[in-house]
């Protein structure tokens, strides 16, 4: 028998989204900010030679160029103010969570609840800035070494750095505006949206390709079904769940007695979501920013990146799959599903696996099956970011058809639509409150006649 909530889910329809207000506003507010987000990136830095920078772009888009301008929404190919895009911010959250598990300040400062996570947040902001700003300036001297500044020099590099790290800032900001006012991950949307708005022109790219004769239609046809099953095998993956037995003692309050009951924890097999494919590709976006932009000028440690760590490379490909399962592992351990405070929360609220002791047995119970599960799960996110990357690299078709996009779009996308679920939820069981509080004061309301004799 369907639940109460799986039963007001099914009968959710289009009258019940439109009452919702705030659901509807909050939507409004988050497409609004993505609009703002979507302009910035066609507003150019000052300075830039734009005939110069298109036929770089072309040259470069197969390449690691390709990649860059993927996760900045094609904002580096137009050397928009969003040219960084929300890269450093999630390089700082790296910093910052990999310190928070070893620096014991900030382990401390993690045990202090909202106020610690507060601090957190402003020392991830604070690494932004600093690492925006190297970034900035050494994209500005390697347009310069590019010949794609109309007039480099002093002022350039100033004007190039303060737009570029302003830029970054305001993105960063729109994400966590997003996230407090709108509706679902307002970094992770901003990733998306970027994605989004370029594949159409990509998938026309591809299919241009095949007309000229350089794909064959064999090709087309082959990605076009990768791509199909990759997404219904990504959406597979994240629907999966392991579900733990929970059971609760009866009760006695008062002169009642309550019978036990059964639940079920839930444990996804990809907890982390799209956050270590995210994470994997900003650290492997980090050494290559500066050198894709000094093509002929790269030095010879910067060669040496530029030929074993580009896109399809071995190198490339070890790493990255090494990057996703340790940030796997990593991110689920210390963010999505920390097994102590579980077992604490099941402790305190008088639950228990069978057969397994309250307290630190149930974490080392739960901490086993989190690592066979996350096997599982990492394999998986590896075997998807890397059989499409490696493909797409033999057959130089556009990066957006990539296994990272397509994690992105399919998790960001399932994330977003189970939040306006949950709002519509909510609403309704506000909507079922405010009815029986009505009628509860309707029948007080009404006085009984003289009783008759």
């Amino acid at each position: 028998m369907a639940s109460a909530a799986e039963q007001m889910a099914a009968n959710m329809s289009w009258g019940a989204f439109g009452k919702a207000t705030e659901l509807r506003q909050r939507i409004l507010f988050t497409i609004g900010l993505l609009m703002v987000y979507r302009l910035g990136t066609y507003i150019p830095v000052p300075g830039i030679d734009g005939g110069a920078l298109r036929s770089f772009m072309e040259e470069a888009a197969s390449g690691i160029g390709g990649i860059l301008s993927m996760f900045t929404g094609g904002a580096l190919s137009r050397m928009g103010i969003f040219a960084l895009g929300i890269m450093p911010y999630i390089s700082a959250s790296i910093i910052i969570q990999l310190l928070g598990s070893m620096w014991e300040p900030l382990k401390n400062l993690k045990k202090e609840g909202e106020q610690g996570r507060r601090k957190m947040n402003q020392y991830t902001r604070y690494i932004t800035v600093v690492l925006a700003t190297f970034q900035a300036y050494g994209l500005a001297r390697s347009l310069e070494a590019g010949d794609l500044a109309s007039n480099p020099g002093l002022y350039f590099q100033a004007a190039c750095v303060i737009t570029i790290v302003g830029g970054t800032m305001f993105l960063m900001w729109l994400g966590e505006q997003i996230t407090a006012r709108g509706i679902g991950n307002g970094i992770s949307l901003i990733i998306f949206v970027g994605i989004i708005a370029e594949v159409p022109a990509a998938a026309a790219q591809f299919l241009s390709q095949g007309r000229s004769g350089a794909i064959s239609p064999f090709v087309i046809v082959g990605v076009i079904v990768m791509v199909i099953a990759i997404l219904a095998f990504v959406v597979f993956m994240e629907r999966s769940l392991r579900k733990i037995h929970i059971q609760y003692p009866r009760q006695q309050r008062g002169m009642k007695v309550y019978d036990g009951s059964t639940s079920h924890l839930p444990i996804k097999v990809n907890p982390a979501g799209v956050i270590p494919a995210i994470f994997a590709s900003a650290l492997l976006l980090l050494p290559t920013t500066i050198s894709t932009f000094s093509g002929g000028s790269t030095g010879p440690v910067m060669s040496t990146i530029l030929a074993y760590f580009g896109p399809g490379q071995p190198l490339y490909l070890l790493f990255f799959a090494a990057m996703i399962i340790f940030f796997t592992y990593f991110y689920t351990r210390e963010v999505a599903f920390k097994t102590d405070e579980v077992a604490d929360n099941l402790k305190n609220q008088n639950g228990f696996v069978p057969g397994v002791r309250p307290g630190k047995k149930t974490a080392e119970y739960l901490d086993y099956v989190v690592t066979r599960i996350l096997v599982l799960g990492s394999g998986y996110l590896a075997l998807v970011a890397l059989l499409p990357e490696i493909i797409r690299s033999q057959l130089s078709i556009p990066f957006y058809f990539g296994g990272t996009s397509v994690l992105i779009i399919v998790s960001v996308g399932m994330d977003t639509i189970q939040q306006i679920q949950s709002h519509l939820l909510a609403h309704q069981y506000e909507g079922l409150i405010e009815k029986s509080q009505l009628r509860g004061k309707s029948r007080a309301g009404k006085k009984k006649g003289p009783s008759r004799r």
